[in-house]
């Protein structure tokens, strides 16, 4: 891979010396924008046109922070944040943080099985959440200890409140109305916290067992935004519309801002038919797009003005192949790609100069560096900057991150050649960068740490060509990507196997026949003598399942082939099922 400048080595010391400087606290960086940039818009929520400064974001989240307090959350413990609405859950992660607990968000799909699972596992203080989701809980209120609830109940006229009659709570819950919260008098809580402190337990899904809980410390938001913060100055807007649950909507996106004082446009979920709207309606320059979000901006029919835009920045993972026509339609002139990963946080990274010298963003438009400040800047901190015009490898992540040790390891853990896959491993070079642990899995952790590497589940290689580069080549074990969701397989076989007539379940992921993610395909042996039948499974996984989880592919099966100590071989299964599309298809 042939850089376009000649590139500057930094030593790792020097890119984490760099990193701490810019500071490991993101409430001390809240605090930062706060006094000095006091009246700048921090928050534009645009579901309900909503512009909130940076003064006014501290003080009411300061206010929610005396609240809890006030209830008597302890130092350390955890707080579980269950809603769609991105600005309730923005402000309730920096609260929850400013009265000393760790934020724990849960994906906003879950119910039944899966939601109180996790909400046992996280056993949090209380749970911030809204009335859309009064039903969910109740149906699961004899499962769970928790009894706490905090519930923010939209008014008429916002966009998520509901004319119609709203179902009430389970009465075994206290309830506590947050906009209460947001106006609560009582002193603010000063709880000393560290770079090393835990801040959040965000869940990532298991191949072998339940989804697991990551323990992620404070110095690990700021090791994940820190590639991305590189490409950005404060004159950049970002645009998030990814869920707060996730790593990259809630850090790589709202928190990352703090750091250089960026505006966020914030909406609750993509669209993609109001994708450029929302643009032009914040005034976005960088955004983030991931996989499926591609193919349906671009089947989209041409217009005359898609390069008349803001965006001139945009990371997309995984990188399509495609990536180059997608840039050259909408005039985006810098794409970024990378790995980013709950546990490790950002491991590699690459900025790709689509455009050259040609005019992507309207200079009117334009906001940031300019391409040549931002050249230069690649140059001078060692990111990677290739053209966008010579072809990259299929799961091209670029260089890795010089402040973790890479390696590519087979399954005794040695080292594969350039060129071979293996499972990609990380070793972190200063404390604080990965996550601290697994919750309440230390057999879990011990594994996934062993011979002092972090397994990433991950099957990559490196370029033979360009050794100091990586691609990414499939997911290890029974892993699905989904719609931007890590799906476990053993939580779909779980489920399924709760159906009467269900004797044994294999879930396995297929390629999407849009973008670069995976469709989930379900192998059901029935009990001997039941009757049951692909709508009937369909059925039960719509009512057990998000939307994202439910398999597209269902066959029902006399018997799945094991090997002689009785494990599933999935990969025949996968073999047969591609087969037969494939016939289909022709």
């Amino acid at each position: 891979m042939t850089p376009l400048t000649p590139m500057t080595r930094l030593t790792p010391q020097q890119v984490f010396d760099d990193m701490r400087a810019q500071g490991d606290m993101v409430l001390d960086k809240l605090d930062e924008c706060a006094a000095q940039m006091p009246d700048k818009v921090y928050l534009h929520y645009g579901e309900d046109n909503i512009r909130m400064r940076f003064s006014e974001v501290k003080a009411q989240t300061d206010r929610i922070a005396a609240a809890l307090a006030a209830m008597g959350l302890p130092p350390g413990q955890p707080v579980s944040v269950l809603t769609r609405n991105s600005l309730v859950g923005t402000l309730a992660m920096y609260a929850i943080w400013r009265a000393g607990g760790v934020f724990a968000p849960v994906n906003f799909g879950f119910r039944g099985a899966l939601l109180s699972y996790q909400l046992n596992d996280t056993a949090p203080f209380a749970l911030i959440t809204d009335s859309s989701f009064a039903a969910a809980l109740s149906e699961i209120a004899a499962e769970i200890e928790l009894r706490r609830l905090l519930v923010h109940r939209p008014g008429a006229g916002d966009h998520d409140f509901s004319a119609g009659p709203v179902p009430d709570f389970d009465p075994r819950f206290a309830l506590s109305d947050f906009a209460a919260l947001r106006g609560h008098s009582g002193p603010v809580p000063h709880v000393p916290r560290g770079p090393l402190d835990i801040a959040n337990i965000v869940y990532t899904s298991g191949t072998t067992g339940p989804s697991k809980g990551v323990l992620q410390p404070f110095r690990w938001m700021n090791h994940y935004t820190y590639p991305l913060r590189a490409t950005t100055t404060s004159a950049d807007v970002l645009y998030c519309d990814l869920p707060l649950y996730h790593v990259g909507g809630a850090f790589a996106l709202v928190a990352r801002a703090l750091w250089q004082g960026n505006t966020v446009g914030l909406w609750d979920r993509f669209s993609p038919t109001r994708f450029w709207e929302r643009i032009e309606d914040c005034g976005a320059s960088s955004c983030i797009l991931l996989d499926v979000m591609i193919p349906w901006l671009m089947n989209a029919a041409p217009r005359p003005g898609d390069r008349a835009n803001t965006l001139n920045k945009v990371h997309m993972q995984p990188l399509p192949v495609n990536h180059n026509e997608v840039a050259r339609r909408f005039g985006i002139d810098f794409v970024s790609c990378g790995f980013g990963q709950t546990e490790s946080g950002s491991g590699f990274a690459c900025v790709i100069d689509e455009l050259g010298d040609q005019t992507g963003t309207p200079a009117a438009l334009w906001k940031g560096r300019s391409k040549a400040e931002y050249r230069a800047s690649c140059q001078a901190s060692g990111r990677l900057l290739v053209d966008g015009n010579q072809p990259l490898p299929k799961g091209f992540m670029g260089r890795a991150n010089p402040v973790l040790e890479v390696a590519i390891l087979d399954e005794d853990d040695n080292h594969v050649p350039p060129g071979a896959v293996g499972q990609l491993a990380f070793r972190p070079r200063f404390p604080g960068l990965l996550l601290q642990e697994y919750l309440r899995k230390p057999q879990v952790t011990v594994k996934a740490q062993r011979n002092c590497w972090f397994h990433t589940g991950d099957a990559c290689r490196q370029i033979a060509e360009a050794p100091d580069t990586y691609a990414f080549v499939d997911r290890m074990g029974g892993l699905c990507r989904v719609r931007g969701e890590n799906v476990s397989s053993f939580d779909v076989e779980a489920l399924l196997a709760r159906q009467p007539g269900v004797r044994a379940v294999a879930a396995v992921p297929i390629p999407a026949q849009v973008g670069d993610e995976d469709e989930i395909a379900v192998f059901i042996e029935v009990t001997s003598g039941a009757t049951l039948d692909e709508a009937a499974v369909r059925r039960h996984a719509q009512a057990s399942m998000p939307g994202f989880m439910q398999p597209r592919y269902i066959r029902l099966v006399d018997a799945l082939p094991v090997t002689a100590t009785n494990k599933i071989e999935k990969y025949k299964l996968k073999q047969q099922l591609l087969q037969e599309l494939g016939s289909a298809a022709a």
